[in-house]
């Protein structure tokens, strides 16, 4: 599980204009025309072919709770690209991103500041910039730390050094035991 990874891709989700869809069958029936064929989505999802066909028929109609996950993963991955595009686009040229996070925050300063890690419960509105560092790198297929990082860099420039307006001589932020996280465009 990445909590960045996936906060990110639930984010892009609120941006869906219909809903995916959410049978059995019509997950099947939705991989089949996309990857065109049965064969394509059996090696898709570790399946017979035969039990692909089934599902399409709507003869079986309760996958077990591996397959169950591993059928919504794939569709959602695959539901509305147009759509997610141009949410990501908004996000990474003018909308920004919203962070909403409970995690343990402290930074490295110079001496006689008081830079104790504690834990902090923030909102902040991230600019565009951010927004398409962190798109970018998931899509390069960088993992949670690389992800965190940038969020911390981030959290530094925005919450706190307020652009530039104070804590000029904040070296690093360290971003830790998160709590809670989730993204909003």
């Amino acid at each position: 599980m990445t909590i960045f990874g996936d906060g990110l891709d639930a984010a892009v989700h609120k941006a869906f204009t219909r809903p995916a869809p959410k049978s059995a069958g019509a997950q099947m029936r939705y991989l089949v025309k996309k990857l065109g064929g049965t064969m394509a989505v059996a090696q898709l999802l570790r399946i017979s072919q035969r039990t692909v066909e089934r599902y399409v028929k709507d003869q079986t109609k309760t996958p077990r709770p591996a397959l169950a996950a591993r059928l919504e993963r794939e569709v959602k991955a695959r539901w509305q690209p147009q759509i997610r595009a141009k949410a990501k686009a908004k996000a990474a040229t003018t909308g920004g991103i919203v962070i909403d996070t409970r995690a343990r925050m402290g930074y490295t300063a110079p001496i006689g500041s008081t830079d104790q890690d504690r834990i902090r419960h923030l909102t902040v509105a991230l600019p565009p910039v951010y927004a398409a560092r962190l798109f970018e790198a998931q899509e390069a297929g960088a993992g949670d730390a690389r992800l965190q990082q940038i969020a911390a860099e981030a959290l530094k420039e925005v919450y706190f050094q307020d652009g530039g307006r104070r804590a000029g001589s904040l070296e690093e932020v360290r971003f830790t035991d998160i709590e809670h996280l989730e993204f909003d465009l």
